[in-house]
């Protein structure tokens, strides 16, 4: 019985799914990328290396033959910093969310080890690869069956469950809210604010808007501060107090705490990183 409403509700799920993308990514010793988040799924199959992938806050090691998944709206990012080479595919995946326990994820993260099974699984992502780059009608059926097996394998191997996330349509009180923020995201604003410009209760708004956008209202809006700090450090000399004060933040000392819990990086080795690259 209980496989029957699994099978049905795999067949309900799975057609609903879409893949974004699908690429081969290696880089370097010493690479550094930055923390930053996705409004899908994504899917990482580690080729090659031993180094750090960092979710929300957490660090973890990550080697070749693991398999991880980060859910919408999850900050992550991929480090190469142990002198070793970091290769691997990466999917992007629409209108699909995992969940499963484990000593390493939670319902926004997976990390598993593929080794053991990893003939199961290398054949359809290099497949995907070789698909990606084709353009005949046939191609976008490969893809999606290929992706359908392979979320199927991922589901057995891990245990994890699956959840189709439609693209429902966004409350018009919600939009309006996230214009407000990103109209007034450098001044002081309150739940009670945004309560009275929606006229809606803070407490249904906070969970509105987290429900649509995967982040609250006030995380929204140091969100938004962060990424025009981020600008102003890549190409400006203001200093540090003065980016501070431009986006809004009322003391240097919480602007550099607030952009190193999201960067892992202060805002002059994020300036020093950014220009490093440019002439590289």
């Amino acid at each position: 019985m209980n496989k029957e409403v699994n099978e049905t509700s795999f067949a309900d799920i799975l057609p609903g799914t879409k893949l974004l993308y699908v690429k081969h990514s290696s880089y370097d010793a010493n690479w550094l990328s930055i923390p930053h988040t996705h409004p899908f799924t994504e899917l990482f199959y580690v080729l090659s290396g031993k180094d750090k992938f960092i979710v929300k806050e957490a660090c973890y090691d990550i080697s070749a033959d693991d398999l991880i998944l980060v859910n919408p709206h999850v900050p992550h990012t991929e480090q190469s910093t142990r002198g070793s080479n970091l290769e691997y595919i990466v999917l992007g995946i629409e209108h699909l969310n995992f969940f499963a326990k484990s000593k390493f994820g939670d319902n926004d993260f997976v990390l598993h080890n593929y080794y053991d099974y990893k003939h199961e699984v290398l054949f359809y992502l290099k497949t995907l690869l070789l698909e990606a780059s084709n353009k005949d009608e046939l191609s976008s059926l490969i893809k999606h069956d290929l992706l359908e097996i392979l979320i199927l394998n991922v589901i057995r191997r891990t245990s994890a469950r699956v959840e189709l996330t439609s693209a429902k349509q966004i409350p018009q009180e919600c939009l309006f809210l996230k214009k407000y923020i990103e109209d007034h995201f450098k001044e002081e604003i309150t739940l009670d604010q945004l309560s009275e410009a929606a006229f809606l209760n803070k407490y249904y708004l906070v969970h509105a808007f987290k429900k649509h956008f995967g982040v609250s209202p006030i995380n929204y809006q140091l969100e938004l501060r962060i990424e025009e700090a981020k600008m102003l450090l890549q190409n400006t000399n203001h200093r540090i107090m003065d980016i501070a004060n431009i986006v809004g933040f009322s003391s240097q000392s919480y602007f550099t705490q607030a952009f190193r819990r999201s960067t892992h990086l202060s805002p002059n080795a994020y300036r020093k990183l950014q220009r490093q690259a440019e002439e590289s």
